[in-house]
């Protein structure tokens, strides 16, 4: 069929609705649209295949795009097709949840973001209740319900997680309309477009009414303003944190929580749902919250965004002459502790009461993956066996940190990060360091980026050698 076109030359379920009802193909350029309608038609109703051709010579690219009217169609067809091939001789296919309009990347089977939903829900539930309404749908990973931090209440909000995709959606399709489940994604304001894990998701879903936000009962509005930081000579036990790059509340509970005694820390949201790019974190001590904001106040996290940290009120009065002197005396030994670098962390009794953590050097690669013993680099001129391909979330590592990760492996020639882009290559000169690499390292996270590691396509000479030998 021929696809009906915009005025931008795309098809016009480029509006992508439902959303994250269409797939983008990665091909052989052999492979007509009547092959992909037969090899997709089983998982639903398609309602528009377009294959990217050549303005000039009107060959096929090796890309297509499939519509299905549901998103769960679309997503099942994700699961099963990917990595699949359409006809004898072909290369197998690469099938993602194409790239909208609101977001900044095509989506694969492993995204995390496809499989967790964000629901209202009575107040009476637990999470035994939230599983057993949404167990329906599919196999659950974890039920949430978010609760004040204070009294312990619902706040008639939750999170379903599900192994699959497919689950995930069809739960929003299928659940109860009250629910007003939809995808939680992360809500970010400036997001950079070509960020891959900071997209800006959808505002809409099928059961809102006309103008509302369907993510605005996200979250509660903070009540800590912009303004609300004190100047350096205030020490409290809540700091602001400040962020110009779009990061997760998961990733900043992940490196503040290095520092013990940390009680919460929370994502400052308006009333639209979107990040201030701001969070919250309060320790429940004054010493905890001293070294944080000397040590990480700067602080580059992820790479090339430094993070801004400043003291906020945290409630407590500091009134009375004992609570100043407390406040200071806390502060002065914390502070020279923090300056006198790793080696002064021993522990210290003040007048408030509290004994300073022990905080050990840390290590330049951060991982919860049991990395080998350090190697060296073999020689640049020798013959490349396996070549890695990696995509970083939310942004590349530096390369003397990738070389201190891959050479762990052994036969590590070389690592190549693609300018403007979040990827890069890997050369070993031994297949089976390569494989090892893949094992340990695929969908880690290291120093709080994760890593998707998988076989690079072989250049385009060496597949040319190959097709000739056959």
């Amino acid at each position: 069929m021929t696809a009906i076109m915009d005025e931008n030359n795309r098809p016009s379920s480029y509006l992508d609705e439902p959303a994250n009802s269409r797939l983008f193909l990665v091909t052989s350029k052999s492979i007509t649209e009547e092959v992909i309608r037969e090899n997709f038609t089983p998982f639903g109703e398609i309602q528009d295949i377009w294959v990217v051709k050549d303005k000039h010579t009107k060959e096929s690219k090796g890309v297509a795009f499939v519509k299905f009217s549901k998103s769960s169609q679309a997503c099942t067809a994700m699961e099963e097709m990917h990595g699949r091939c359409l006809a004898e001789g072909t290369k197998p296919i690469k099938v993602f949840i194409a790239q909208s309009r609101s977001s900044g990347s095509h989506r694969d089977v492993e995204d995390e973001e496809l499989t967790r939903i964000f629901v209202m829900i009575p107040k009476s539930f637990s999470e035994e209740d939230l599983k057993d309404t949404f167990k329906v749908h599919g196999d659950i990973e974890y039920a949430i319900v978010i609760r004040n931090k204070t009294t312990g209440d619902s706040k008639g909000l939750g999170y379903v997680r599900f192994h699959k995709p497919s689950q995930a959606a069809k739960a929003i399709e299928d659940c109860d309309k009250t629910f007003r489940a939809i995808l939680a994604e992360p809500r970010t304001k400036n997001a950079p477009a070509d960020n891959d894990y900071f997209s800006n998701p959808r505002l809409e879903h099928s059961g809102n009414e006309p103008g509302s936000s369907s993510y605005a009962f996200a979250h509660e509005p903070s009540s800590y303003a912009p303004g609300d930081t004190w100047s350096s000579d205030i020490i409290t036990r809540c700091l602001m944190v400040s962020s110009r790059a779009a990061v997760t509340q998961e990733q900043i509970y992940g490196l503040f929580d290095l520092i013990p005694g940390m009680d919460f820390c929370e994502m400052q949201i308006d009333q639209y749902g979107f990040s201030k790019g701001q969070l919250v974190v309060r320790y429940n001590n004054l010493g905890s919250a001293v070294y944080a904001k000397e040590k990480l106040n700067g602080f580059e996290y992820p790479p090339g965004n430094r993070l801004s940290v400043n003291y906020i009120d945290d409630g407590e009065d500091r009134t009375s002459p004992v609570g100043k002197m407390a406040m200071q005396l806390v502060a002065s030994q914390m502070m020279s502790m923090v300056w006198n670098g790793p080696s002064g962390a021993q522990l210290m009794k003040t007048s408030a009461g509290y004994t300073a953590p022990p905080i050990a050097p840390k290590s330049r690669v951060q991982t919860d993956a049991a990395l080998p013993p350090l190697k060296k680099l073999v020689s640049t001129d020798s013959v490349v066996k396996e070549r890695l391909f990696v995509i970083f979330n939310p942004s590349p590592l530096p390369v003397d940190v990738l070389e201190d990760v891959f050479c762990r492996f052994g036969s590590l020639m070389e690592v190549y990060l693609v300018p403007g882009r979040n990827v890069g290559y890997i050369k070993y000169a031994d297949r089976n360091s390569a494989q090892d690499a893949i094992a340990l390292l695929h969908g880690k996270v290291i120093n709080g980026v994760k890593m998707k590691v998988m076989l690079a396509d072989p250049p385009k000479e060496e597949s040319h050698k190959r097709q000739r030998t056959y």
